[in-house]
């Protein structure tokens, strides 16, 4: 009988053992952060405390140093890149001393120090500047670039800093060319994908890619094409540095073309197109854009007439 006792006693008390060894974990209280070692979703409900909903929706919108502005990094870098053909007289081209230099040169490095920064120029093709400016290795690009509405829907653009008229370019004994249709069934040479091959090809010329003016003009001198397109001032500056080349204007055209500043179409942009808007303003109303503009041209194409 004692046995019997024994041996429920013991066996009450290894149950009652066993009901507070499994009940342990939910009565243990729970872990808390010391002071100041807050983390995870508690900091933000820290963070949060104390600021009203303005404050903090405010506080959402604005990005981290630098982040989301394109802007803001180059001023931190000290530096804006930009992209240039360096072969296109006289908006972008090397001097007798091998220095970049041009209406484009110039108008850029003074928009670069009204940012405040240093210009940094990095040369190359035509199609390559724009592959460049779209996986953000350039952060603009000038070189005499007109606004057309197929780049318009790709790019944003600054204020214009340049009107010009797009000419036909022939040889001087060339009378069958004396309008933009006569282009239909004819060849021409320009940069591919340039606006003047576009606007040849959207008249039914047939455009033979070339890497420059120079080229441009030795193809037709030779007849090989029967015209170039290319902006007015630019055959001019052409003929007054060769006034023996038998070149003449066959047509131009009625409205002036906006050369502007190209921006990629993204939000990270914004506040560098809108910087660049200013310096071109400041740099119009003080009648730097016209010196430049006849320093280069002989003609101040900075007005539209």
């Amino acid at each position: 009988m004692m046995q019997k006792k024994r041996w429920k006693t013991l066996l009450l008390a290894a149950v009652f053992a066993a009901l507070a060894a499994g009940c342990g974990n939910d009565a243990q209280p729970k872990e808390t952060a010391a002071p100041g070692e807050t983390g995870g979703a508690n900091e933000g409900a820290v963070a949060d405390a104390g600021q009203d909903e303005d404050t903090v929706a405010d506080t959402k919108r604005v990005p981290a140093a630098g982040e989301g502005d394109l802007l803001a990094r180059i001023q931190e870098k000290g530096e804006i890149v930009i992209a240039t053909e360096g072969t296109w007289a006289p908006w972008t081209f090397h001097d007798e001393d091998d220095n970049l230099v041009g209406y484009d040169v110039e108008v850029a490095r003074k928009i670069a120090e009204k940012l405040g920064v240093t210009a940094t120029f990095v040369e190359g093709e035509w199609d390559g500047l724009f592959a460049g400016l779209d996986s953000g290795r350039y952060d603009i690009v000038a070189n005499g670039v007109e606004v057309t509405d197929e780049r318009a829907e790709k790019y944003d653009f600054s204020d214009p800093y340049g009107y010009i008229r797009t000419a036909i370019i022939v040889k001087g004994d060339n009378d069958e060319i004396t309008s933009f249709e006569d282009l239909n069934g004819k060849t021409t040479a320009n940069t591919l994908a340039s606006t003047y091959a576009l606007l040849a090809e959207s008249y039914g010329a047939t455009a033979t890619g070339v890497d420059d003016l120079n080229q441009t003009i030795e193809l037709l001198l030779a007849g090989r094409v029967d015209a170039t397109l290319n902006a007015e001032v630019t055959f001019y500056d052409y003929k007054n540095a060769h006034p023996e080349s038998d070149l003449k204007v066959a047509a131009l055209t009625n409205e002036a073309s906006l050369v502007c500043i190209p921006f990629r179409k993204d939000a990270d942009c914004d506040s560098l197109r809108e910087a660049v808007n200013r310096a071109v303003a400041e740099l119009s109303e003080a009648g730097e854009l016209s010196e430049l503009s006849q320093k280069y041209f002989g003609s101040d194409i900075s007005q539209k007439e």
